[in-house]
Order: C-alpha cells, then sequence, then structure tokens
C-alpha cells in the first residue's frame, strides 16, 4: 500500500512545483492606517494584501506598535504612510525596524493639495492647553516640500486652487501648519494611487503591469465618486456646522461646504462649566444647524454640549473605524461621510 501512495505523493508535489515555478511572490508591504491601507490595497489586489499597522478604531496620535507590526515593518520591502506629520508614532521604529524598506510619504505625493490648519477666531487650536484636559495636543507638524515640478492636473483634474483659492506654492512647510487629513479629497487620493502604483512597480517590477491596471481602475473609480459625492453634498453645502475635531478641511474645501467652527475637547475628560459655557456660546455664535463628532467621542459628551439648544448631532469618522478593512473602505469612508452631512444638514420637514 505505501508503495502505491508514495509515487502519487510525488507526481503530486511535481506537479505543484512546477505549476509555481513562474510565479511570483508579492512584496511585504505595510500600510499605516485605514485609508491609506485601502488605496494600497485597491493597487495591489490580485498580487498580495498590505499588512495595517492602525486597525480598527485606533488613533495614529495615540499607537504604539504591536509586536506583530514591529515585525512586519522589519520585514517590509515597501511602507505606506501620509507622513511624519500625522503618523508620528511611526518615525522611530521606520528607522529601527525598516531601514531598508522603500517609505512612501503620500503628503508629498506628485500632485496632493494641502490647506493650512485654521487657528483662531472660531477654530480651536492645535495645541491647547485647558486646566480641564479638553484639548487634543495633536502635533501635526512635518517636513513636507512641494515642489512646482509635481504636477498632475493634467491627468487627474486637480484644480483646488482654481475651486477654492487655495494656492499651491513653490513650497509646503508641514512645520507651519499643514493640514494632514489629505487622503479626504478624492482628487488628492488620485493622486496617491498614482504615486502607489509606481512605488511598487519600482519594488515588484514583475508586477508593474498589475499594478498599473488596478490603478488605473481605482482613479476611474475615484473620479466617479468625486462626482457622486458632489450631488449629494450640494444640495445642503451652505447650511452651517461645527466639528468637535477641525480634521474635515479637504472635504469641506472640495465640495464647498460650510463649516463655521470647532469645538475640540478630549474624550476621557469632561468640559468643567466654564468651558461648557464658550463651547455653548460658541455654537450661538456660528449660528451651527449641526454639531459633529466622531467615533473616538462618547455620544453622551456631545448631548452635554448641546444641551437646551435646537443643534442637531451627527458623527463623521476621517478613518473609518468600523468599516471592513479592505479596497472598498475608501469609497465606503467617504460616501457615509456625505450621508452623514447630508442627513445631519438638511432642512427638517
Amino acid at each position: 500500500m505505501p508503495r502505491k501512495i508514495l509515487p502519487v505523493i510525488s507526481l503530486t508535489a511535481f506537479l505543484l512545483l512546477g505549476s509555481g515555478a513562474g510565479a511570483t511572490a508579492a512584496p511585504e508591504v505595510v500600510a499605516s492606517i485605514k485609508p491609506v491601507h485601502s488605496l494600497v490595497a485597491g493597487v495591489m489586489e490580485g498580487v498580495g494584501s498590505p499588512h495595517l499597522i492602525v486597525r480598527g478604531g485606533g488613533s495614529p496620535h495615540t499607537f504604539s506598535l504591536r509586536p506583530s507590526d514591529a515585525r512586519a515593518l522589519a520585514d517590509a520591502q515597501m511602507v505606506v504612510w501620509v507622513g511624519p506629520g500625522l503618523e508620528t508614532f511611526l518615525e522611530g521604529p521606520l528607522d529601527k525596524l525598516a531601514g531598508s524598506a522603500e517609505v512612501l510619504s503620500l503628503a508629498e505625493a506628485p500632485g496632493v493639495t494641502h490647506l493650512p490648519y485654521r487657528e483662531g477666531g472660531a477654530w480651536e487650536g492645535h495645541h491647547h492647553d485647558h486646566a480641564e484636559g479638553d484639548g487634543h495636543d495633536h502635533d501635526h507638524a512635518g517636513d513636507h516640500d512641494h515642489a512646482d515640478d509635481h504636477d498632475h492636473a493634467d491627468d487627474h483634474d486637480h484644480d483646488h486652487a482654481d475651486d477654492h483659492d487655495h494656492a499651491h506654492g513653490d513650497g509646503h512647510d508641514g512645520q507651519h501648519g499643514e493640514d494632514q487629513h489629505v487622503w479626504l479629497d478624492p482628487r488628492n487620493a488620485r493622486a496617491m494611487v498614482a504615486a502607489i502604483a509606481a512605488a511598487l512597480q519600482k519594488t515588484d517590477p514583475a508586477n508593474a503591469e498589475r499594478y498599473a491596471a488596478n490603478a488605473a481602475e481605482m482613479d476611474a473609480r475615484l473620479a466617479a465618486l468625486d462626482t457622486e459625492l458632489a450631488a449629494v453634498l450640494g444640495p445642503v453645502a451652505d447650511r452651517p456646522f461645527v466639528q468637535f475635531h477641525d480634521a474635515f478641511q479637504y472635504l469641506e474645501a472640495r465640495y464647498r461646504l460650510n463649516a463655521v467652527g470647532s469645538v475640540t475637547v478630549s474624550p476621557d475628560r469632561r468640559p468643567g462649566a466654564e468651558r461648557l459655557s464658550e463651547l455653548r456660546q460658541k455654537i450661538r455664535d456660528t449660528g451651527a444647524v449641526c454639531i459633529f463628532t466622531e467615533p473616538q467621542f462618547p455620544p453622551d459628551l456631545v448631548e452635554v454640549v448641546i444641551e437646551g439648544s435646537a443643534v442637531r448631532t451627527g458623527t463623521l469618522d476621517p478613518l473609518g473605524a468600523d468599516i471592513p478593512d479592505g479596497p472598498a473602505l475608501y469609497g465606503n469612508l467617504m460616501r457615509g461621510n456625505a450621508a452623514a452631512l447630508r442627513t445631519c444638514l438638511s432642512p427638517a420637514g
């Protein structure tokens, strides 16, 4: 009996080895946050899957690496992140663990348009020092220098400067306060996809054609998504609203939404009576019809802030905390935020 089985096993092994003789192993790729992972996964579809670091409802502002993430970085041939202005927790590990990997900073991708952080007046600063601990100390400073030769306007219709009068000058210095949530404009996402495909083709030339085809398909989907979102948000573009955390400027600028301020408070500490009075006054002063929180903010905290007012509440999510990871996440994230805005901002009745 064994003599009859062994030849079969040997033949099967031979056929399996032969069938994979021309196959190319997928590159080891690491992506920082869920929207970045989604774009990378789309370009890599059919070749392999990137490793995601910040999963679920995790925040890149407060994240700590797991051992599995450290191993993935050590094995990585390519790491994709927004950049040091957002995922500050990755700067040290990239140097120590991923020294030989190709590191792609999407904030520096050709064609990505940048906006400055809004501070002063109705906009809470990004370095708060309230005694009650109600401010996020999110240091988004980076060191980005974008030259004029990065121009994808012809390919991707990136016309922020024409639409919104946001000049894309000779250089951008993140230390001077660039908003790092660049993925929340689909046109920036299109530029990112092009950069991801180019980097993957360099890292893994054997699959270059597949990356190019996937990127072209994604670019078409993102263009259609842009048109879809404009139709959803157009009817409520003039309706004023307030955010808890000023993270959606790119979405607002793209679709000309009427964001009138932010009321940043810490999700883990209740604002005191004086701070609550300040926040309620800000909501009254801005004439906001809706205030948007984020998944990390307890809903009852919002209710405390708006108590006694007619302001409605909604939730916006910059990262896709509850959306399954994968190529479809980016589109689902943007559609979900557009639907939340449309619902909360639409006139009652």
